[in-house]
C-alpha cells in the first residue's frame, strides 16, 4: 500500500522526511510490548501488524499543527474534543484481532483514519464508521487520497454496527462504552474478535477481548488498562 499512496501524493520526498521517525516509532512499540507480555502473548506484537504500521504515514492522519509529533508513542488531538490513539495502543488492540487477509472488519470510531489505514494494510476489507461528521469526513478525504480503497467509510451511531455488512472476522471500538453493545455481539461472526475499551470516562477503564465461539457463546478477557474518549451515541429524534 505504501507505493499507492507515495504515487497518490506524486512525491515521495514527504515520507522520506519521516521514514526515519516511522522506525522509531517501531522499535518504542516492540519496548511497550515487551511490558505488557502478560497480555499479549510470549509473540507480542507480531510482525505482520509492526511491517503494516511502518506502511502507513500516520503524519497525514493529525493536523499540520501537530505532524511534528506525529510518530512520538503519545495520542494527538484531532479536533472535535477527539483524539488519535498512542501507536502502542493501536498496535496492541490490532494485535489482539488477529486480522487475516481477506477478512471483513468493522471500526467502530474511524476518529482520523488511522487504525483503519492499518488494518486495511493486513489485507482487510475495513467498514469504519464516525459519528462525529467533520471527522468523518476528513478521514474518508485523507484514506481516499491515500489509496486505501479497501476502507468503506460511513457517517452514524457506531453503536449499532453496520447491520448489511455483518457478520464480522473482527471488530474494535476506538471510544469506551459503559457496556458492550449487543448489536456488535450479533454482528460478530462466530470464531471472531472483538476488542473494546469499557468504562466510564472518569471512571477505571478496561481493554477487553471478546471472543465467539461456533456456537454463538461469548467469553470476555480484561487485557490492559486504558483511557479512552467516551463512545457517543446519536441524539435521539
Amino acid at each position: 500500500m505504501l507505493a499507492v499512496w507515495a504515487e497518490a501524493m506524486g512525491d515521495e520526498t514527504e515520507d522520506k522526511e519521516y521514514a526515519a521517525a516511522r522506525a522509531e516509532m517501531i522499535e518504542m512499540i516492540k519496548v511497550h510490548a515487551a511490558y505488557a507480555s502478560d497480555s499479549l502473548g510470549a509473540e507480542g506484537i507480531g510482525e505482520r501488524v509492526l511491517e503494516a504500521m511502518e506502511r502507513v504515514p500516520r503524519h497525514r492522519f493529525v493536523p499540520e499543527g501537530w505532524r511534528f509529533a506525529a510518530y512520538e508513542d503519545q495520542p494527538l488531538p484531532i479536533g472535535a474534543g477527539q483524539t488519535i490513539s498512542q501507536p502502542f495502543i493501536v498496535a496492541f488492540m490490532t494485535e489482539l484481532l488477529e486480522v487475516a487477509p481477506g477478512d471483513r472488519v468493522l471500526e467502530v470510531g474511524t476518529g482520523s483514519g488511522y487504525q483503519a489505514a492499518v488494518l486495511a494494510e493486513l489485507g482487510a476489507q475495513v467498514y469504519t464508521i464516525e459519528i462525529v461528521a467533520e471527522l468523518g469526513q476528513r478521514a474518508a478525504q485523507t484514506l481516499k487520497e491515500l489509496g486505501y480503497s479497501a476502507v468503506a467509510p460511513r457517517i452514524g451511531d457506531g453503536y449499532l454496527g453496520w447491520p448489511e455488512a455483518a457478520p464480522f472476522d473482527a471488530i474494535v471500538v476506538t471510544a469506551a462504552a459503559d457496556e458492550i453493545p449487543r448489536p456488535l455481539l450479533d454482528q460478530l461472526k462466530p470464531g471472531g474478535r472483538l476488542v473494546i475499551p469499557v468504562g466510564a470516562v472518569f471512571d477505571a477503564q478496561d481493554l477487553l477481548l471478546v471472543t465467539k465461539s461456533e456456537d454463538g457463546k461469548t467469553t470476555e478477557r480484561e487485557v490492559l488498562p486504558v483511557r479512552f474518549v467516551p463512545l457517543t451515541r446519536a441524539k435521539p429524534n
